[in-house]
């Protein structure tokens, strides 16, 4: 048997395929990952624009075709930020079944943080003190306090990097004044955040999603440090490696970072704003040790699917 999961993110659209053996254990057979930048000049407004639709559209097709050469026998689908907050999402949505036959499911923020632990707990070992699990994406950042003993707190914030990059429009480079305006904004969002960090404590930050994966790819690129490779789901990064990343992509101009090694196309324009964001978890909670997980929501609904699959039966 073979399953597909498809994450419709606002910035890219991830897929994963994996096949089980008979002790139903799975493997991954192939993943993919197109740019389709579901927000560009409209995230704010609350609604998709023709463009980014149709880029949409045709990476559903372009995902459905890699589906169909590898016998895969149910499809798993999801859509997030960019999708569930327009006001043309649900349209959206027809227009990949009508086109594709697949059925994707519009989950709301709370589920999206669930899937994303879910995905994070199988990837990393979790101590007894508790962990700050950050995910960003391009509509919306979930965050989750948790530990070895569960799932102690989690929210999703509308304030992904794609919509972030909108709202402010930063200069290139990046001036002092739209990082600290940026920084006081997000310090206002994540207000909830704040409050349940002073309760749970969190010692460590656990990242997840592409803008991480850059950042450990970056330091391999730039420090020589540990490349990602397939094997391996979970990544210690030294904080100075993170700080001195993070102070290269500030202050750089979008052609220079064109020249970063590590950084990948899709990442030029967000990855300041994402910088900023993980800055200020880190300073606003003095944490002072970083993890990186390679799992995220797909992975997690998988695991989620293969749960439910076994408590039907």
């Amino acid at each position: 048997m073979r399953l597909a999961v498809i994450d419709c993110g606002t910035n890219t659209f991830n897929l994963l395929i994996v096949a089980f053996d008979s002790q139903k254990k799975y493997s991954k057979v192939f993943n993919s990952r197109i740019a389709v930048k579901l927000g560009q000049g409209s995230i704010n407004e609350g609604f998709i624009a023709d463009e980014p639709f149709k880029r949409g559209i045709d990476a559903m097709k372009v995902l459905n075709q890699e589906i169909s050469k590898y016998n895969v026998s149910k499809i798993l689908a999801f859509a997030t930020s960019a999708i569930r907050d327009a006001e043309n999402g649900k349209q959206f949505v027809e227009e990949v079944k009508r086109q594709t036959n697949i059925d994707v499911e519009i989950i709301n923020g709370d589920r999206e943080a669930e899937l994303i632990y879910i995905g994070n707990k199988a990837a990393v070992e979790l101590k007894d003190s508790v962990s700050l699990i950050m995910d960003i994406g391009g509509g919306s950042n979930e965050f989750i306090l948790a530990n070895s003993k569960g799932l102690l707190w989690k929210q999703s914030f509308p304030i992904g990097a794609a919509r972030m990059l909108d709202k402010f429009s930063p200069s290139d480079p990046i001036t002092i004044k739209e990082i600290a305006d940026i920084k006081e904004f997000l310090k206002v969002q994540l207000a909830p955040l704040i409050e349940a960090a002073k309760e749970f404590l969190p010692m460590e930050l656990i990242g997840s999603s592409g803008a991480f994966d850059s950042i450990v790819e970056i330091i391999n690129g730039e420090l020589n440090g540990e490349p990602i490779v397939e094997s391996k789901t979970c990544y210690d990064i030294k904080m100075a490696d993170y700080l001195y990343v993070s102070k290269l992509i500030k202050h750089s101009t979008l052609d220079e970072r064109k020249k970063i090694k590590g950084l990948v196309a899709m990442r030029f324009d967000m990855i300041v704003i994402s910088c900023l964001m993980i800055d200020v978890v880190i300073k606003a909670f003095n944490i002072p040790q970083m993890r990186v997980s390679t799992f995220s929501l797909k992975e997690g609904a998988l695991i989620d699917h293969i749960i439910q699959v076994g408590k039907i039966k």
